[in-house]
């Protein structure tokens, strides 16, 4: 069966959200209140870097996936409408809801005209957050989830640079449900795909996204605290020990020695707000996660770690070059990099010489962090001559031809990758 189905929210999960519904050949309206980036999508242009994504954005733009200018008419039209709003962290670490709530202001209207939807929350929210939060904010605001409509929330596993991938081939579909209504219309919108489906409850649904993500968060802060200490003990080849460690046959089934390997912490948007968001749920239902508090505070001490390994061997005067800008390869993500916070460091204690390249992300980084002070250079022959001394941050597979083309000077690899 085809639907209609409103996605509220064209971030990276909204966009791919939407596409991949319109690739299964039902009808999607898109919205988001930047009326930048709907203009940027209209013309069949992505607002950031998503391979696979582009190519759906124009196979399905003005057919499968239209976008609206007043979302009330297209949730009018709707069976599922998806809140794929931002949940930014809060000054505590919790989950800011306001765009959530704003969203459901857009339709309120609507959900009482006799026809059934399914709202469903696909914005990562803390466990408890669907039924404790949302729903009450809804009653209070004369919304009862029951005959008119039903309240769902499904956690997004997308890895960014390969969410299009990640989307149409899932490993699991997750839907937190509260009545027998919701799950069959879910089962059927998802019938398409081929992955296992599991009907959860709702605080169930939320849980599932943070045991992924905080799971992930651990791994590589473990591994960071290990590299710390080989670097206290000394004489200890930390990439190779690393990736012994990777040769252990239960590593063959997943692809989790990128998580269970040091760098410069984690970064991004999932990583960094889901754990803390974790932490603050916990500690707000009177159990402190020491394990994610230890997580969240190794994680935080890596870009000063990384400051001092470089000052140790760079001086003020070195024109230093920064190898990297968004949080991993493969995106243009800047949120919340690991090369920000060494940047900034080196700033302030007086390393002013900076040079800074990525293959894709130049203009977002340096839209987003305003450090007047670092030249950008266009590739990487550009910041291999100019450069005095390099900081390898983001382990893009362009910079292993580095340790060759300029192995008289010294490198700096905050990422052990070359």
């Amino acid at each position: 069966m085809n639907y209609s189905i409103t996605v509220l929210g064209l971030g990276f999960v909204g966009m791919t959200t939407a596409l991949t519904f319109a690739e299964k050949n039902h009808q999607v309206y898109g919205y988001d209140i930047d009326t930048k980036r709907m203009n940027l999508i209209r013309q069949g242009l992505l607002p950031f870097s998503e391979p696979g994504l582009d190519q759906a954005l124009i196979r399905h733009l003005g057919q499968g996936f239209n976008i609206v200018e007043d979302a009330e008419s297209a949730v009018r039209k709707s069976d599922f409408v998806f809140l794929c709003v931002g949940t930014p962290a809060g000054e505590n670490g919790e989950a800011d809801l306001s765009y959530i709530y704003d969203a459901v202001q857009m339709f309120s209207s609507v959900l009482h005209d006799g026809k059934h939807r399914v709202i469903v929350v696909k914005s990562t929210i803390p466990p408890s957050t669907t039924s404790e939060r949302i729903i009450p904010y809804m009653k209070e605001n004369g919304l009862y989830p029951g005959d008119m409509f039903s309240v769902a929330n499904n956690p997004e596993f997308l890895r960014e640079g390969k969410c299009w991938e990640d989307a149409m081939n899932a490993d699991r579909i997750v839907c937190g449900v509260e009545d027998h209504k919701a799950d069959i219309m879910l089962r059927s919108l998802y019938s398409k795909f081929d992955a296992p489906f599991f009907a959860v409850s709702l605080n169930t649904g939320e849980y599932i996204k943070y045991l992924s993500n905080t799971l992930l968060a651990t791994m590589i802060s473990y591994s960071n605290e290990m590299s710390k200490i080989a670097h206290a003990v000394g004489g200890i080849q930390i990439k190779e020990a690393f990736e012994i460690l990777h040769l252990d046959r239960r590593w063959e089934s997943g692809d989790m020695a990128s998580y269970v390997y040091p760098g410069c912490g984690y970064g991004g948007y999932c990583l960094p707000k889901d754990t803390m968001a974790m932490y603050a749920t916990g500690s707000a239902k009177g159990y402190e996660p020491k394990i994610l508090k230890e997580v969240i505070e190794v994680n935080n001490s890596m870009p000063q770690f990384m400051a001092e390994r470089i000052m140790h061997i760079a001086n003020p005067s070195d024109k230093i070059g920064i190898l990297g800008l968004s949080f991993k390869p493969g995106s243009d993500d800047v949120r919340d990099s690991s090369s920000a916070k060494i940047i900034e460091i080196l700033l302030n204690e007086g390393y002013g010489n900076l040079l800074a390249y990525d293959p894709i992300a130049n203009a977002a980084f340096s839209e987003k962090y305003s450090f007047k002070e670092i030249k950008y250079c266009r590739n990487l022959s550009s910041i291999g001559e100019e450069s005095d001394i390099f900081v390898l941050v983001t382990a893009w597979e362009e910079f292993k031809k580095i340790k060759v083309l300029y192995s008289e000077k010294p490198i700096i690899d905050c990422r052990y990758f070359l």
